[in-house]
Order: C-alpha cells, then structure tokens, then sequence
C-alpha cells in the first residue's frame, strides 16, 4: 500500500533536498527544486502505481526540476545584493559542513550528479546513467572519481596535525601465521 503523500515528503523530503543541493548548490534555487518536486509529485499521485519506489522515482523527479532551474539559469542571471532569509534549518549546511557542499559544488558536473544521484539519492548506476546519460560504467567511474576527489580535498584541508596523525595510523596487520618451527626441524632435538 502506498504511503499518504504527507508521510512520504516528510520521509523522503530530506533526501530530496541534499540532492537538490548537491545539483545546484545550497541556495534558493535547490529550495525551489524541492518545492516543484514536491507539486509535480502531488499531481502525480493519485495515478502512481503501487509498486512504484517512491523515493527513487522523486529522486528522479527531483533531478528534472533541478536540470530545468539550471536551464533557467543558463538563460539570463538575476543579480541581487541581499539574500534571503532562511525559514527553516531542514537540511541546511551547518558551519562545520558548509566546506563539504562547497567542495562537491566544485566537482565537474557529471561527477557531481553522479554522487547527488547515487550516493545521496540512493539510486543504482543503471538509473543514475538514465537520468544523466551514459552507461552505467562510465557512472560508476564519474562517482568514484568525485569521491576521491573530495577525499584528497578533505586531506588537504586537515590541519598539519590532523593529517599527521591520520598518516601515522597503519592498518592492523594479519598475525603472523608462520609455524615456530617447520616440519624438518624437530623441537626435541632428535634428528630424523
């Protein structure tokens, strides 16, 4: 049975918006993403199947309206000196993350819609590549390669301490599983 449409954007809501965030950065324009997901969702509704993942198929919906404001975007820029006021912390970037969103915002766009589909939509490389374009191997590439790229970002971003620290700690190693002493060899001191 499916969920009431309240339920599921209190459920997937969250999800919706980091990836909407991860497309277009943190700002009014991921807020608007998330609200014509949203209506776009609400007149789908009553005709979705039962069947239907519902948090993939708004993900999926979610990448639409986020293409179509970054069309928008393409067309003409609309400048303004002040920013508007934040309503609610659903999904905001907290000071000690904000440098995260900025460093997936620098990412090549293919790595960073792969990552905001896969990793933060949670939808397989096979969907990812419908919606982005591709196959799902050179997805699976695109996620990889942004994710290493934020990873070495985040290691040059540590303090000259941290990073040591991090650099001294070794892997635990296998124990060592060599016999004491070998078949030929015996511990009595007998020969063979």
């Amino acid at each position: 049975m499916r969920l009431p449409f309240e339920e599921a954007v209190t459920r997937h809501g969250p999800t919706v918006l980091r990836v909407c965030r991860a497309v277009l950065g943190a700002g009014a324009d991921a807020d608007d993403a998330w609200s014509e997901t949203f209506l776009a969702a609400l007149q789908a509704w009553p005709d979705l199947p039962e069947d239907t993942n519902v948090e993939a198929w708004l993900v999926r919906v979610a990448g639409r309206k986020a293409i179509d404001i970054t069309r928008a975007r393409a067309r003409h820029a609309i400048p303004t000196d002040t920013l508007p006021e934040r309503t609610t912390a659903l999904g905001q970037a907290s000071d000690d993350t904000a440098h995260v969103w900025a460093d997936v915002a620098r990412l090549p766009e293919r790595q960073r819609l792969a990552i905001a589909y896969h990793y933060l939509g949670g939808l397989p490389h096979t969907e990812t590549a419908q919606i982005i374009g591709g196959t799902p191997d050179a997805v699976r590439r695109a996620a990889a390669d942004g994710i290493r790229t934020l990873r070495r970002q985040l290691r040059a971003e540590q303090s000259p301490t941290d990073a040591a620290r991090t650099a001294d700690v070794s892997p635990p190693t296998a124990p060592d599983r060599t016999p004491r002493t070998s078949p030929d060899h015996r511990t009595d001191g007998a020969a063979r």
